[in-house]
């Protein structure tokens, strides 16, 4: 069976567009590609477009309850990247609600205009198979199954005084 290489972009339907279109170029360092009417499409590397605004007209406000998709995640090379974003939003004014070290991964979410959440992370192993193999050797019973909250401002400290990627999949 074949799969998909990559995952490529996400819609996000909204009435808020210019306001998500600066939020999400600020928050990832992207530009707008193509503009029209009712769309827009930004991206922060090579693809295309990662991520579109569709504007179809009036929407109800998304309940915090509802059904749906519960976050977007984004990586980051590597944990000073995570940090030097993470300081950058922090001085114009966005900041992270949750923070979150779930061993495999050290994530930051934030809540975008529309009160969607969005997780900006690390992976904490240098290859995807140590990632995956972390993951498999999870089971149902862990004490800890989401992972540990930390606060980014003592995580940022660390960083700076040469706190390694390898020393976070120990933390959960």
């Amino acid at each position: 069976m074949a799969s998909p290489k990559k995952l490529s972009h996400i819609v996000l339907q909204t009435n808020r567009r210019r306001e998500m279109i600066e939020w999400y170029c600020t928050v990832l360092g992207a530009e707008v590609l193509y503009e029209a009417e009712r769309i827009s499409f930004i991206s922060y590397d090579d693809e295309h477009h990662r991520v579109a605004f569709l504007d179809p007209g009036p929407l109800a406000e998304r309940q915090p309850d509802a059904a749906g998709l519960n976050h977007v995640a984004f990586t980051f090379g590597g944990l000073d990247d995570l940090i030097d974003n993470y300081q950058r939003l922090k001085g114009l004014g966005i900041r992270p609600h949750r923070c979150v070290n779930h061993g495999v991964t050290t994530s930051m979410y934030y809540h975008d205009p529309d009160n969607n959440q969005v997780e900006l992370l690390v992976d904490n192993f240098a290859t995807q198979i140590e990632g995956k193999t972390y993951m498999r050797g999870r089971s149902a019973t862990d004490k800890n199954p989401v992972g540990v909250v930390y606060d980014p401002e003592e995580l940022a400290g660390r960083v700076g005084a040469g706190l390694r990627i390898e020393e976070l999949a120990s933390i959960n």
